[in-house]
């Protein structure tokens, strides 16, 4: 039931939080059967409470109960989603420290572990099946979708030039589906968030992330004008191929400049403008594509500058690339903050 830790240098950080209040109540919140199984198996996956009854064989009150204590002790997180809870091993904080160092403790050989695993791997092909169907109802308008534009590889080549993941420390991927960025990133990156508001493709993301080992990432369902995180709390975040889709396209680049740190990068992928005007009547997109103008326009209203601007042509659509970074706040003289630009120019 081992579960890969943190990396090291991830572990001395969040480590020098532990205190001993917050270690001795973590062990006392573990320290009983069904809790220490529940933690070791949200550990290898994001599970909700239904799934977790059909593994360990108890009540519904009972599960939750223990549940409950898991995550007041910090060793685990629950997260919302529609009418669903999920729970899994609690990723930063003295509680990934303290929980994943339980975990690997838990003896991989004891019968009754062994056996939660093999019902949690069932439970994954259970979830896998479900997902496939999803895909191949849709799959091949998505195929027929991408056949417009420049090769896949070659786009996710370029994304991996512009933004390359190394020294990402936390990323955001707003618009996830299938989670296909979180796949290309999460080999490398600290710790990646997926959200989305489809509970299908979610379904699909979280199968993936599984399939890959990718226990540093994880997926919500979320509106991309309300993201679920405090601001200036990621280093990088990724739009690819979601814009079209959005009603209010500078509100969501206003959004996504909130919650990146100063300095952070923000990488928006899209169609060029194009003629392509049955994308707007059969498949939801709700803008023919951007300019470049209007995409550095919303970015710099809301504190971002492009540095880059690059393009893959494909037949009839292009694909275009813009690379931003949030302006640092900076003092000016009288001690107030400003921003970027406007702060250089007051003091010249």
């Amino acid at each position: 039931m081992a579960q890969p830790r943190l990396r090291p240098d991830i572990d001395l950080e969040i480590g020098a939080g532990l205190s001993a209040e917050f270690l001795l109540e973590g062990l006392r919140a573990a320290a009983e059967p069904t809790r220490l199984r529940l933690l070791a198996l949200c550990a290898r996956a994001e599970l909700t409470v239904s799934d977790l009854m059909q593994i360990v064989g108890q009540s519904q009150p009972r599960v939750s109960r223990h549940l409950k204590l898991l995550c007041e002790a910090g060793l685990l997180v629950r997260v919302r989603e529609g009418t669903w809870a999920y729970y899994r091993l609690a990723q930063t904080g003295p509680g990934a420290v303290l929980g994943g160092t339980l975990v690997d403790l838990v003896p991989p050989e004891d019968a009754l572990f062994a056996l939660d695993a093999e019902r949690l791997e069932a439970i994954k092909r259970g979830r896998a099946e479900a997902a496939a169907a999803y895909f191949r109802s849709n799959a091949a308008e998505w195929h027929r979708l991408r056949a417009l534009h420049a090769d896949p590889r070659e786009v996710e080549r370029k994304l991996l030039s512009l933004l390359p993941p190394q020294g990402i420390g936390e990323l955001l991927d707003i618009g996830t589906g299938t989670g296909r960025i979180l796949d290309l990133y999460g080999p490398c990156v600290g710790h990646a968030l997926g959200i989305d508001q489809s509970r299908e493709m979610l379904s699909v993301a979280r199968v993936n992330l599984e399939k890959h080992g990718l226990s540093n990432c994880a997926v919500r369902q979320a509106d991309m004008y309300q993201l679920p995180l405090n601001g200036a709390s990621v280093d990088a975040a990724i739009l690819h191929m979601v814009l079209h889709y959005a009603e209010r396209p500078a509100e969501v680049l206003a959004e996504a400049a909130r919650v990146l740190r100063p300095g952070g990068r923000l990488l928006v992928v899209d169609f060029a403008p194009h003629k392509e005007l049955n994308l707007l009547k059969d498949h939801a997109h709700r803008w023919p594509g951007f300019a470049t103008e209007e995409v550095t326009g919303w970015c710099a209203a809301a504190g971002l500058t492009v540095s880059t601007v690059e393009s893959l042509a494909g037949t009839p659509l292009t694909v275009s690339f813009w690379l931003a970074q949030k302006l640092p706040a900076l003092h000016s003289i009288d001690g107030s903050l400003a921003e970027g630009n406007q702060a250089e120019g007051n003091q010249a």
